[in-house]
C-alpha cells in the first residue's frame, strides 16, 4: 500500500511519550495512515478503535476512568503494567476524550495514536488538557508527487531549479490538468472514470456537510452555511469582503465570520492574509479565500480553470510545511493600492506569481515588485509552455 509523505514523518515520533493526533479533512486518507502506523508498531498490546462506532465510544463515557483502563487491558489482553498503543479513530465523536487521554497517560502506561477532522474542536480542548503531553499534524489531500504514486507513474517529479524542455512538459502536462482539474483526494485519484471522480467529489461534499456541519456547527441555518460553501468553492482565490458577502447571504458580519471560522476549522477552506510589515494590516485587510481541494472548485463551483489552477498552486506550496503544528510556515498574498498584487508570499522571502501563460514581462515586473519588498528570490508559475528558463511550472513545486 502506497505510504503518504507524513507517513514518514511521524516515524519519528513513535517512541516519544506525547500522543499523537493526525487532522485533516474527511477522506483525505487519516484512518488509512492510522492503519498504517497500527501495522508498523511491533506490539501485541496494541488496540484500534473507530470511534464513530456508538458501541466503542460507550467505553469512553464511563466516567471512572481507571475503570476504562481495566475495560481496554481486557481488549489488548495486556498485563497492568504493560505499555499499550491505542490507536482512535475519529476522536472528535467523544467529547469527553482528551480528559480520558490525559488521565490515562498520567497514571497508566500508553502510547496514542488519534485521528480527527475538526480541528478547532481538537486544538480547544486539547490545549486545555493534554499541554505538552501531543503533537499535532495536519494531512492534506494528495501532494502532486503523492498523486504519481497513487497513479503508479514510475517517474520522478522535477524539482524547482530544473529546465524543464517541452518534450518533458508534455509529458507530465497531462497528469498535472487531471490533477488540477480532479483533485486529490485519494478516492477521487482511484475512481477510473470522470463520471466517477464527479461523484465522488459529490459524496466528499455532502459528508462534510453532514457529518461535519450539521453535526459539529450549533448554526440554526445550517443551509445558509451549505451555499456559502458553494459560494466559496466557485470563487476560490478571490478576496472576501465581509460585508458583501454577509449581505448576499443575508446574514450579519458577525455569523459570517462565525462560519468561515467553522469551515476553516473544519479544513474546507483555508484563508491567506495580505502580506505587511506591519502586523496590524495583515489584520485589517480582506484574506483571500482557498478551498481544501482543487477538483471541489472546479466540478461542484464551476469556477474559472484560471482560479482552479491557482488553487491547485496554492495547495502545492501549503503542504510544503511539515505536518506538525508548530513549524513555521507563511503564506500570504501581496496586493499594492495600484493593484499590482503578488500571488503568494511564501515563508516572507519568496515571491510567487500564478499565470496560465507567464512571459518575460511577469518574470521582470515581479522581480521589481519583490525587490521593493525586500524578498530575496520570487518567480512565476505557468501553466502553459514557456521557453523562458525562469518560468516554472506547478509539477516543479
Amino acid at each position: 500500500m502506497i505510504k503518504r509523505r507524513l507517513y514518514y514523518e511521524l516515524q519519528k515520533y513513535l517512541n516519544s511519550k506525547e500522543a499523537l493526533v493526525i487532522t485533516g479533512m474527511r477522506q483525505v486518507g487519516k484512518t488509512t495512515l492510522l492503519k498504517q502506523i497500527y501495522d508498523e508498531i511491533d506490539s501485541q498490546n496494541k488496540l484500534f478503535l473507530d470511534l464513530e462506532n456508538t458501541l466503542t465510544q460507550q467505553i469512553f463515557e464511563e466516567m471512572n476512568y481507571d475503570r476504562i483502563d481495566i475495560q481496554l487491558r481486557k481488549l489488548v489482553k495486556s498485563g497492568k503494567d504493560d505499555k499499550c498503543y491505542l490507536f482512535l479513530d475519529e476522536i472528535q465523536n467523544v467529547k469527553n476524550l482528551p480528559s480520558v487521554i490525559k488521565y490515562l497517560s498520567d497514571h497508566y502506561n500508553y502510547k496514542f495514536f488519534l485521528t480527527g477532522s475538526v480541528s478547532f474542536y481538537l486544538r480547544n480542548l486539547f490545549s486545555e488538557s493534554m499541554t505538552g503531553r501531543k503533537f499535532l499534524f495536519e494531512l492534506s489531500p494528495l501532494s502532486f508527487s503523492e498523486f504519481l504514486e497513487f497513479k503508479r507513474v514510475k517517474y520522478t517529479k522535477p524539482k524547482l531549479d530544473e529546465t524543464i524542455d517541452r518534450t518533458i512538459f508534455e509529458m507530465i502536462q497531462p497528469l498535472w490538468q487531471e490533477y488540477i482539474e480532479c483533485g486529490a483526494f485519494p478516492g477521487v485519484i482511484l475512481s477510473d472514470s470522470y463520471r466517477s471522480k464527479e461523484a465522488k467529489l459529490n459524496e466528499i461534499f455532502s459528508s462534510y456537510f453532514q457529518k461535519e456541519v450539521i453535526l459539529f456547527s450549533d448554526f440554526r441555518k445550517n443551509t445558509i452555511v451549505r451555499d456559502l460553501m458553494i459560494l466559496l468553492l466557485r470563487r476560490t482565490g478571490q478576496k472576501v469582503n465581509f460585508s458583501k458577502l454577509g449581505s448576499e447571504l443575508g446574514v450579519s458580519r458577525i455569523t459570517l465570520n462565525d462560519y468561515l471560522s467553522f469551515l476553516e476549522g473544519s479544513f474546507f477552506i483555508k484563508l491567506v492574509r495580505p502580506f505587511s510589515r506591519n502586523k496590524d494590516v495583515e489584520i485589517r485587510e480582506m484574506p483571500k479565500i482557498y478551498t481544501v481541494d482543487s477538483g471541489l472548485a472546479n466540478i461542484l463551483g464551476k469556477a474559472s480553470f484560471g482560479s482552479v489552477f491557482e488553487n491547485a498552486v496554492f495547495h502545492e506550496l501549503y503542504i510544503k510545511k511539515k505536518g506538525i503544528e508548530d513549524i513555521r510556515f507563511n503564506l500570504n498574498y501581496y496586493q499594492k493600492k495600484s493593484g499590482q498584487e503578488i500571488d503568494f508570499v511564501l515563508n516572507k522571502e519568496t515571491a510567487i506569481e500564478v499565470k496560465e501563460t507567464a512571459d518575460y514581462r511577469d518574470v521582470e515586473r515581479l522581480k521589481r515588485l519583490a525587490d521593493k519588498l525586500e524578498l530575496e528570490e520570487s518567480f512565476a508559475v505557468s501553466y502553459n509552455y514557456s521557453k523562458d528558463e525562469r518560468i516554472k511550472y506547478g509539477f516543479q513545486l
